[in-house]
């Protein structure tokens, strides 16, 4: 992340006000209104279609093993994603009677 100098954007009393608390110091000012993960990229869709993935390969008999090796990660990885996956896939079956 870059920084922006805060005399460059600033009034002078602002900055001045601001120098009070933390002279010479890098400070972090959140926005207004957080945004959700992903929402300005196709990453959020690309880890979900991923992570689906994964879960349909194990249920179709694919070790974890074999799955940390096909996907690039590790097996703990894979497992905390199955975890994951499993009550979302869960939610989605339909009901037996």
């Amino acid at each position: 992340m870059s920084y922006i100098r805060a005399d460059a954007i600033l009034p002078r009393d602002l900055l001045e006000a601001i120098q009070h608390y933390v002279d010479g110091k890098l400070i972090y000012i959140p926005c207004r209104e957080k945004q959700e993960w992903g929402s300005e990229t196709s990453s959020k869709e690309f880890f979900r279609e991923r992570n689906e993935r994964i879960l349909r390969e194990h249920l179709g008999g694919m070790s974890v093993k074999a799955l940390a090796l096909r996907f690039s990660l590790s097996e703990k990885s894979i497992q905390r994603i199955l975890r994951m996956q499993r009550p979302a896939a869960a939610d989605d079956a339909p009901r037996r009677r």
